[in-house]
């Protein structure tokens, strides 16, 4: 799919994947992946993507089938319906490397995980199916191991049977541990050098291996050994030593993969609420209930009251109090009415309600939500990649290590000296397993992400994470995010010879076409006082300073003192009641008629209420706190007074924002950025780290790492002490791994026998190496009760 067009000069234009604005073929910021071509408009946005292909990549093509919806939704609504609804199949990734997906469950090429389901369905098992599959494992062999473990230290004291015999019964017994029981882990082994991806199966593989096979060979074999391998009778078998670490590396698969399980309870609890069910009323005013997957883009459905309305929509008829605190966290439920959007999965308190379907399936606003978790979920953070080049390099150190072990021991060790040799070069292979290293940091964003989810919090990747603790400077709009986006009409100001009421009326008739709140707010009065509204012939915006178009063959301009500075138009009379409105905090507007200044309009948007606490608990935190708005500069510094907010920019366009974020970071800022609209999204993207509000465009959500779900900055608080508190766990389990494998792999390799006689048995290494992955786990998951 091409998502580029030819532009008025002729050339080939494309949009930048990261930040959503158009781009020329000129660009020097380029990047080819899977045989396409993405441009950019800046270094930031091509860093950006080179971080997390996958992400935007992904992004541009659901951007694109909504587009197409759009299109197709014009020729046959029907198509659209099916669309929507379409069953996609399954796709497997690995928690550990999210870069591998696939279509079909198996395992990592990289490390030999098994591949889980990129969001986890709550039709399945409750009991993942490896889980299950390796607790059977786990369990049957568990009595073999016993026995095997047991004959081999206590069958010569209990003189039972000849030691030859007794050979015989441990490979018998050993057998089904080998070829069913550990076979899972030898696959892994055998890819992971097919792969040429050394990894934890790579060591845990050879290692038991290597002990089996030698264990064999002595049974039924025994002369090709020299004398100094024969010990009590026989030639000194193994076959508990692998039993063992098989049966302990399933048990530490069990614990681990228990622990991960947890990990998406914050997911499953999200597509939880989801009803399953819709009552749909039909053309004949039949009502039905559907399932939720039949539910079509326009579709009329009923919502009784306590039921959960069933997609995102718009209500056609009836009126009642709406509980939205899984998408707000408010508990207090909001009134909604004709007209008003209401969203999927908030529950219906009181009245009866007609709704009209917009989104459905993967649209609705919970949908974005569980995919934004799920993404941040996979990805990877700087950290973490590090971990990975050590983990893969650190397998190759062990198998030197382990070789250098067994020869070590072989030509310098006590006799038995090669039995000594290859039972520590055992050890060393098993307890150096990298397992708790590729866990250390994976298991920790995984956590994370769930908990900031359940506080309203979104980030949409691993780098996000890691990252936001770092800020210093807090960019802010000022409409929709410090205020609550919903403002009211004031007042109108005509100038001689227009009616108040005609200015309102084509202002709002031009206005029909913006997103903007304040346009919403000037629509609305005109319908309260039943104006009569004509639709522009044509209509222009994304300025950031205002909108243009054509009404009736007039040509209508209406925006701040920026847009009419742009088109040559005075306002030096309205100066007075301008700056009289804007002080009293007031957002003043002009409106021109082919080029001639006809009125102006007021527009008040109140402070959100949680606002003042969250920009004091950010000053005292540390935080430069700055405003940007395209409001006036005197409305924006009496919102700013207010809020204790001493450095204001007003009257800003979008890229001057962007241009902002420029000149902090230049000074070695680092940069958030924190909006809800269409304009603050090139900024978003250019800053460090851009914070959208969940009740904005989705434009601005896209261009963001951070979405606070609930609207409320402070969220941003939120968000920074889960980010310290991850990043802090992720150190230790780091620290832990690397300083358990410092001081395992001398301790195997036999360090302190020469002053002590101690040697590390591989069985204790196996079990070592199980509860260090269990212990990395259940540390991460302690950040389920950060606040």
């Amino acid at each position: 799919m091409d998502h580029h067009h030819e532009n008025k000069n002729g050339n080939n234009t494309h949009i930048d994947p990261v930040c959503g604005m158009e781009v020329t073929e000129a660009s020097k910021f380029t990047e080819k992946v899977d045989h396409k071509t993405f441009y950019f408009c800046s270094e930031k946005c091509h860093i950006k993507f080179k971080n997390d292909p996958a992400f935007y990549m992904n992004k541009v093509e659901k951007t694109s089938t909504a587009k197409e919806s759009q299109n197709i939704n014009n020729i046959n609504s029907i198509e659209v319906n099916q669309l929507a609804n379409a069953n996609t199949s399954t796709i497997y990734t690995c928690p550990m490397h999210p870069e591998i997906r696939q279509n079909h469950p198996g395992n990592c090429s990289i490390c030999g995980m098994t591949l889980e389901p990129l969001l986890p369905n709550l039709d399945e098992a409750d009991e993942n199916p490896e889980l299950k599959d390796f607790k059977r494992r786990f369990w049957y062999t568990l009595p073999l191991t016993l026995i095997v473990v047991f004959l081999a230290m206590f069958g010569h004291q209990l003189d039972w049977f000849e030691m030859g015999v007794q050979s015989w019964i441990e490979l018998v017994l050993t057998l089904p541990i080998v070829f069913w029981a550990g076979w899972p882990f030898f696959v892994r082994c055998w890819q992971s050098i097919l792969n040429r991806s050394p990894n934890m199966w790579t060591l845990i593989g050879i290692g038991t291996g290597a002990a089996f096979i030698y264990s064999l060979v002595g049974t039924l074999a025994p002369q090709v050994f020299p004398d100094s391998f024969i010990s009590m009778g026989r030639v000194a078998v193994y076959f508990e030593a692998t039993a063992a670490i098989i049966s302990l590396t399933l048990l530490g698969q069990v614990l681990e993969l228990k622990a991960r399980s947890q990990t998406s309870a914050a997911i499953k609890s999200l597509l939880g609420l989801a009803p399953k069910t819709a009552r749909k009323i039909n053309d004949d005013g039949r009502e039905e209930d559907i399932p939720l997957s039949h539910v079509h883009v326009g579709d009329l459905l009923r919502v009784r009251p306590g039921e959960k309305v069933p997609v995102d929509g718009v209500i056609t008829e009836g009126s009642s109090s709406i509980d939205e605190s899984m998408l707000t966290g408010e508990p207090v439920p909001v009134t909604k009415r004709v007209g008003d959007q209401v969203i999927g999965a908030t529950i219906n308190m009181n009245g009866s309600l007609v709704m009209r379907s917009e989104k459905v399936g993967s649209l609705t606003v919970l949908s974005q939500i569980v995919q934004m978790v799920s993404q941040a979920q996979r990805s990877k953070a700087p950290m973490q990649r590090m971990a990975d080049q050590v983990a893969g390099w650190f397998v190759l150190v062990v198998i030197g290590i382990s070789i250098i072990t067994f020869f070590g021991w072989g030509i310098f060790g006590p006799e038995p000296s090669w039995v000594y040799g290859l039972i520590n070069a055992v050890a060393v292979l098993i307890i150096a397993c990298p397992c708790a290293l590729g866990l250390a940091t994976p298991m920790s964003i995984m956590v994370a992400t769930g908990r900031g989810a359940s506080n309203g919090v979104l980030f949409r990747d691993a780098a996000a994470i890691e990252n936001l603790r770092k800020i210093d400077t807090l960019i802010i709009d000022k409409t929709g995010t410090l205020t609550e986006g919903k403002p009211s009409f004031d007042k109108a100001i005509a100038v001689s010879g227009y009616e108040e009421n005609e200015v309102l009326r084509l202002a709002a008739s031009l206005d029909q076409g913006s997103e903007h709140p304040l346009a919403d707010a000037i629509v609305r009065a005109a319908r309260e006082r039943n104006l009569a509204l004509t639709k522009p012939t044509s209509f222009e915006s994304g300025s950031g300073i205002g909108v243009k178009g054509e009404l009736n063959g007039q040509q209508l301009s209406l925006g701040n003192t920026a847009l009419m500075e742009q088109l040559g138009i005075s306002v030096d009379s309205f100066i007075p009641q301008a700056e009289e409105l804007r002080s009293e905090g007031a957002s003043v507007m002009y409106l021109a008629v082919d080029g001639q200044l006809i009125g102006l309009l007021a527009v008040s948007d109140p402070i959100k209420i949680s606002t003042p606490e969250a920009v004091l608990s950010l000053k005292n935190s540390g935080l430069r706190i700055v405003m940007a708005t395209g409001d006036g500069l005197t409305t924006a510094k009496s919102v700013g007074s207010r809020l204790g907010i001493d450095e204001v920019y007003g009257e800003v366009k979008p890229a001057d924002k962007l241009q902002l974020v420029h000149k902090l970071q230049k000074e070695g800022r680092v940069v958030a950025m924190a909006g809800d609209g269409i304009n603050d999204a090139p900024a978003l993207a250019q800053a460090d780290i851009g914070i959208a509000m969940g009740t904005g465009t989705d434009v601005a959500m896209n261009s963001a790492q951070v979405t606070l779900v609930k609207g409320d900055l402070r969220g941003i608080e939120t968000a920074r002490s889960l980010s310290e508190a991850t990043i802090k766990n992720m150190k230790q389990n780091l620290m832990f791994a690397f300083l358990y494998n410092a001081l395992g792999i001398p301790l195997a390799a036999g360090i302190l026998y020469p002053f002590t006689g101690w040697l590390l048995s591989p069985m204790i290494a196996a079990l070592a190496m199980s509860l260090s992955s269990a212990s990395v786990i259940g540390n991460a998951l302690r950040l389920r009760s950060q606040n």
